[in-house]
């Protein structure tokens, strides 16, 4: 089968809402999260980020400590509380965090039995969305009830792929639901892109991986590829993204060009502040 991407359409200056997923862990889904919302702030595009993984790793990345949180993605999704209560502004320009807490993997069991429980996150950010140039969720590493939101709640999708042994493992299976949820609740969901993450110069195995990927997935696939780097393990401790910790390690280069691939893509131009609501 041969995958083409298409361009998001959006409705009158929406800001675009794009989901970070893989259900598989040690992908970079986090970091691509963080890194990419970060970037396009720094690039002068208003960015919110949510986070929707109850290990709160953007939450910590980005300078919070999630213990800290009293109101988050999980009050908004479960006690309807509106987002602009929860939302943070962070140290990097023009970046703003929804976060998460640990309570958020209780979530799923409490929306159970609730009616249109897959399309509760969607509520939740849409009464915000024109208040945004870029929306990007990070969601957590399974295919539960938190993400089916975050992915009915999106215009796209980018899946991190890290450039490795069983890089395609369950691939297959994220892209299944990917289809279930266009088909059932999102028809309008795109795959914004596959992002090949890890890769490391030195080994043939990242090159044999980026071959077969681009092979199977074509030009869904990133020409930006992330390559191994100190700088982006080290900056989630110091609660920076890699743009703020090291601007100049290859890492925030990456995930700048990454960026600006991703405005290309979509012919991307900024909201007339005029359209916008002032937080």
């Amino acid at each position: 089968m041969k995958y083409k991407r298409d361009k998001i359409v959006l409705r009158n200056n929406m800001g675009k809402i794009i989901a970070v997923a893989n259900q598989k862990g040690g992908v970079g889904k986090t970091t691509t999260a963080l890194n990419l919302a970060a970037s396009l702030g720094v690039l002068e595009y208003k960015t919110l980020l949510v986070d929707a993984d109850p290990q709160a790793n953007c939450t910590s990345g980005i300078g919070f400590d999630p213990k800290n949180v009293t109101t988050s993605i999980y009050e908004c999704m479960i006690n309807e509380i509106p987002a602009d209560q929860a939302i943070l502004k962070t140290e990097t320009p023009n970046l703003f965090l929804l976060p998460s807490h640990l309570d958020l993997v209780g979530a799923e069991i409490e929306l159970i039995n609730h009616p249109n429980r897959e399309k509760i996150m969607h509520q939740v950010l849409d009464s915000i969305r024109d208040k945004y140039d870029f929306i990007i969720i990070d969601c957590s590493p399974s295919l539960g009830l938190i993400t089916v939101n975050a992915l009915t709640a999106s215009d796209g999708v980018l899946v991190p792929v890290q450039c490795e042994y069983f890089a395609l493992e369950g691939l297959g299976k994220l892209l299944n639901t990917i289809k279930i949820v266009q088909k059932r609740l999102n028809p309008e969901m795109i795959i914004e892109g596959i992002l090949l993450t890890m890769y490391d110069t030195r080994l043939r195995l990242s090159n044999q991986v980026v071959a077969e990927v681009n092979r199977h997935f074509q030009d869904i696939v990133f020409e930006t590829i992330i390559h191994r780097n100190t700088r982006l393990g080290e900056a989630p401790s110091f609660g920076k993204p890699a743009i703020l910790y090291d601007a100049d390690s290859t890492g925030a280069v990456n995930y700048l060009n990454l960026a600006r691939e991703l405005l290309q893509r979509n012919d991307a131009t900024r909201i007339p502040q005029a359209n916008k609501i002032v937080s």
